[in-house]
């Protein structure tokens, strides 16, 4: 064989052997569903920012991220879902930004058997909890902040306004269940919808039950008609509301009637208070710095910690999968499964994360502060 004929076959050799490395590890494929328009927008958009800011590869994987809008609709959440699964064949799917299509998205990657990282607080009954877990904050951890500050101030009644939806339900539920203990009587419940211009008449109606306190259970820019409303009809009390309202949106669109809200938060909205030792503190700050870099001073979301931080659990999870399967294989999938459980102590912006079979959101008290509003900025609340 000649010079030339050697020097060609091992050109070749060579580009078959990055042909095959190439086949033996595929990209691993993720779709992501937000709500970047409709009412929910205002949770959606950040989310689907802070994907500016995430790993395009992982392992020497190459990521490949495909972002739908479902308009914060559950039936196109399910139609987007379906798409991930059917023509992109994703390995992990994410979504969405409130909890009606989030349970939508579950249903359909527990039917499939693909891991599914939910963006909005949701219930993970038995049939969605094999192949789903929640980044944001549980109920149940979250809102004890605000029940123990109640209890703290003095608190004998609660007023509660919220969504007339999943949301407000998990809410409701969980006031009642927590504060009743702590000898707090919920005082009258109210609820609106999530597209609604007024909450007039079930403002007057919670005036009237005279509460110490209310909590509104609601989330995103829709957070703030009941807030507002509540001030300019002359409400004097503590108002309380949910990490679901945790953006500077809310005190732009609630603007003087924002000023004192106690604000349930994930660690991702004041990392600089934190403890240099706080393990939620370095990818916080990271996160803050990219985001405000690009899209302005105090742009910081709670809702772009959910997406940013489940890249965060990928990069743990993902090498622990690779070493027993290949992306786009049912046994990768699985692998991602449960990886999911064996990796313990996840440091992110939102919290730190452990995940179980029981426990699907794997967080502790290390996921939530308490904020107030001071001079149209969020400090700590006392």
């Amino acid at each position: 064989m000649t010079k030339l004929h050697l020097a060609m076959a091992a050109v070749a050799a060579s580009l078959a052997l990055g042909a095959s490395a190439h086949a033996q590890t595929p990209e691993i494929t993720i779709g992501i569903t937000v709500s970047t328009t409709g009412p929910a927008a205002a949770l959606g958009i950040p989310e689907r920012n802070a994907l500016e800011f995430v790993p395009k590869e992982i392992g020497g994987v190459p990521l490949k991220t495909i972002v739908l809008d479902d308009g914060g609709d559950p039936t196109t959440a399910t139609t987007n879902a379906r798409r991930f699964v059917t023509e992109s064949k994703a390995d992990i799917i994410m979504g969405s930004s409130t909890t009606p299509p989030t349970i939508a998205v579950s249903t359909v990657a527990n039917e499939a058997g693909i891991p599914h990282f939910g963006l909005a607080p949701f219930p993970i009954s038995p049939e969605r909890a094999k192949w789903s877990v929640g980044m944001p904050q549980p109920v149940p951890i979250v809102g004890k902040v605000m029940y123990d500050h109640m209890k703290a101030k003095g608190i004998k009644t609660v007023g509660y306004i919220g969504f007339s939806d999943s949301y407000g339900d998990l809410w409701f539920n969980d006031l009642k269940n927590q504060t009743g203990p702590m000898g707090i009587k919920v005082a009258a419940e109210e609820r609106f919808a999530r597209p609604d211009t007024s909450v007039t008449g079930q403002v007057l109606k919670l005036i009237a039950a005279n509460p110490d306190a209310i909590l509104i259970g609601a989330s995103g820019t829709a957070a703030a008609l009941p807030q507002s409303e509540l001030r300019d009809k002359g409400y004097k009390g503590l108002i309380y509301q949910t990490h679901g309202a945790a953006s500077m949106d809310f005190i732009r669109i609630a603007g003087k009637a924002a000023e004192g809200v106690l604000m349930a938060s994930g660690p991702v909205m004041y990392p600089e208070g934190q403890a240099d030792t706080a393990l939620t503190k370095k990818p916080g700050m990271t996160l803050n710095t990219a985001y405000e870099a690009k899209y302005g001073p105090n742009s910081r979301s709670q809702f772009a910690g959910h997406s940013y931080d489940a890249f965060e659990v990928l990069k743990r999870v993902v090498p622990v999968a690779l070493k027993t399967a290949k992306p786009g294989t049912p046994e990768f999938r699985e692998a991602i499964r449960q990886a999911l459980m064996s990796e313990k102590e996840i440091p992110a912006s939102q919290g730190v994360y452990n995940f179980t079979e029981k426990d699907r959101y794997g967080l502790d008290e290390r996921s939530r502060i308490l904020l107030t509003v001071k001079d149209g900025k969020y400090v700590l609340a006392q």
